[in-house]
Parts: C-alpha cells; structure tokens; sequence
C-alpha cells in the first residue's frame, strides 16, 4: 500500500519517487510483456458506429443484392453437404434454385450475378457419394 503525500511536496515528485524507489527494489523486475508496448485493444473509434449497430440489430446489409444472393448461394451449398439427410439436402438446392431463377427474371443491382441454377440431380449424387447412401 502506498502512503499517502506528504504535503508541502509537489504531486509530480512524489509520484515520480515513488516509481524509483519501487524500481530500486526489484518490483518491476518480473512482470510479463516487460520491455514492450502496451497491447492496443481499445477499439478504434468509428463515427458510423450506430448506423453499423442499427443494421446489424435490424439484419440490414449495405452490400448489393447479387453479391448477398451470392453469399449465399456459397453458405446454402456447403450446409447442403452436411445436410443430415438427401432429402433435405435436395429442399435446401432448390430452395437456392428459386431464389437464383428469380433473380435471374429481374436482375438484381449490383455486379453481374454470374451463376445460374444447380442441377439438383448432381448434387444428390455427390452427396449420396460423400454420405454412403
């Protein structure tokens, strides 16, 4: 514990003896990261942060529709391959299938689209063959 200032002494000395005398004694010597930068993980500042937060609250998205159809189109195709059963790997294609014939009717803004519809036979093969089924 430290003891308090001795009145009449400037705080800055004070403060500044006390670190010395500390020093002096070894209780420093052991401390870990000593000798290096103080980690930086306050975050930094973002004046856009509300808007990130209301967006993220309200599942809004600030990329273009195809590049979303895209995405998912990626993340529906993987968990198809782990589907626990053909069945719903085949809904979960042509659920995907809809949305692409859709977008491909009224195209959507952004970049070009660039897929077009699975063939969901195919892909019922490739994962009865990953599967054993």
């Amino acid at each position: 514990m430290t003891e308090r200032k001795p009145p009449g002494l400037d705080f800055e000395s004070w403060v500044d003896r006390q670190f010395r005398e500390a020093e002096e004694r070894g209780d420093f010597a052991a401390l870990a990261g000593r000798g290096k930068p103080l980690p930086d993980e306050s975050p930094r500042y973002d004046e856009l942060w509300w808007v990130k937060q209301k967006m993220a609250r309200e599942g809004l998205s600030h990329l273009p529709a195809s590049l979303v159809l895209r995405k998912e189109a990626e993340d529906t195709l993987a968990a198809a391959a782990e589907a626990p059963s053909e069945e719903r790997a085949r809904r979960m294609v042509t659920g995907l299938n809809e949305k692409i014939s859709a977008a491909l009717r009224a195209p959507l803004e952004g970049p070009p689209l660039g897929l077009v519809p699975y063939d969901v036979d195919a892909f019922a093969a490739r994962w009865r063959a990953t599967h054993g089924g």
